[in-house]
């Protein structure tokens, strides 16, 4: 059993090691075709977020403040299947040209999941998109958020994770 443990250790090491080199040059050659006009539109906005994909569905409130033209954090306190998960990002947007309003983004961050009988860290990397209507204080958000989740006893890396975020903007 234990060469069977080191062998399955090793290939979700390596399998995870394939997927970070991927989303990070699928990010690297996708900003290189970018825009380098990066204004943002907004400063601070708060809304709803829902993370859904494989497993659990988690709802709650969401807050994200941009701190320069292009790096933003992003902060969630999530809730389901009685569990509770804060979580904050930093994220890194660009404009996409000839799309107004419309900007990529790129980050990562901890999160915690808190549940009866223990806890999860987790770190959950992100590349999404960032939408604010024009002429309305209303933004979207829609991100592919994988988490790989550290226990007592283990890891997990679920990569079908989703996040949508609907939020009222305030200049």
């Amino acid at each position: 059993y234990a060469c069977l443990n080191i062998l399955t250790i090793t290939s979700i090491f390596i399998q995870m090691k394939k997927l970070l080199f991927t989303i990070l040059a699928g990010a690297a050659l996708f900003t290189m075709n970018l825009s380098k006009a990066n204004a943002q539109d907004y400063k601070t906005a708060a809304g709803l977020a829902i993370d859904f994909g494989d497993g659990a569905t988690w709802v709650g409130p969401h807050i994200k403040h941009f701190f320069n033209p292009n790096g933003a954090i992003e902060g969630d306190i999530l809730f389901g299947n009685s569990t509770t998960v804060l979580q904050a990002l930093y994220l890194h947007h660009g404009a996409i040209q000839g799309a107004r309003g419309l900007k990529w983004n790129v980050g990562v961050g901890p999160g915690v999941a808190l549940y009866k009988g223990g806890s999860t860290f987790l770190i959950r990397p992100n590349v999404g998109l960032d939408y604010k209507i024009s002429g309305a204080p209303l933004g979207l958000g829609l991100d592919w958020r994988p988490a790989w989740g550290f226990y007592d006893g283990g890891n997990d890396f679920n990569a079908a994770r989703f996040q949508i975020g609907f939020r009222y903007i305030f200049k």
